[in-house]
């Protein structure tokens, strides 16, 4: 367990780090000594958008091939989902259920431990830290401190220009505006007044953000958008 002195040197060290992967090298060296043997760290994609270039880390070996590690990983794993479920960091055991519809559940293995730690700070870009391993340990304050590792491993991935703020098929300004105001209740006529355009503009917008995100109604495009972190309330 990582006290408050070794928390502040690794933070410290990420801060001088001059290279992506020293940066990663810090937050695995952690990871594995809490227990991971498999680890992910990577932005999440847009719906319908791949993942490969948002990925930074892939240390993932596949118990159902000899421990071969995994090279490929698909933007649509169900394992990506639990980290839209929260803020925090959890920890998640993974069932015979997971394992049918994730990938990366099934090649850890039934019954194995994954610590999830999303990543916030870089709004509205997504970034989670995903870890696993059969003897994984992580009491509250371990996941504390992993939270905290996280996000200044990504706001020092950010400023090195790893990093970008936005992600390919995020929201524009106006279709985000829209949005935050349709989430208020505003109904079409009362947006096109406070944004000084015209109705049919603001169904526009709202046809536009609701095929970017997957989304089958204007509830359901506000409910993407909220879980995406594209709009706030």
């Amino acid at each position: 367990m990582l006290d408050q002195s070794e928390l502040k040197n690794k933070l410290r060290a990420i801060s001088e780090a001059n290279a992506a992967h020293h940066v990663l090298d810090i937050l695995e060296s952690n990871l594995r000594r809490m227990g991971a043997t498999h680890i992910l760290v990577t932005g999440l994609p847009m719906p319908n958008r791949p993942i490969d270039s948002l990925v930074h880390r892939f240390r993932w070996p596949d118990q159902r091939n000899d421990g071969i590690e995994s090279t490929s990983l698909s933007a649509n794993d169900s394992a990506l989902m639990l980290g839209l479920a929260s803020n925090r960091a959890t920890v998640w055991t993974i069932s015979a259920g997971d394992m049918e519809h994730s990938d990366l559940m099934a090649a850890a293995g039934e019954g194995t431990k994954v610590v999830i730690v999303p990543v916030t700070e870089l709004h509205p870009f997504q970034a989670f830290v995903f870890a696993s391993g059969p003897s994984l340990q992580a009491s509250k304050w371990e996941l504390a401190g992993l939270e905290v590792l996280a996000a200044a491993a990504f706001s020092r991935l950010r400023d090195l220009g790893v990093v970008s703020g936005q992600r390919p098929g995020a929201l524009s300004t106006r279709e985000r505006k829209v949005l935050e105001l349709t989430a208020f209740g505003k109904t079409a006529g009362e947006i096109a007044d406070l944004l000084d355009i015209s109705q049919r503009t603001v169904h526009a917008h709202l046809q536009n953000a609701s095929v970017k995100l997957n989304a089958s109604n204007k509830t359901h495009t506000v409910v993407e958008a909220l879980r995406y972190g594209q709009i706030s309330v």
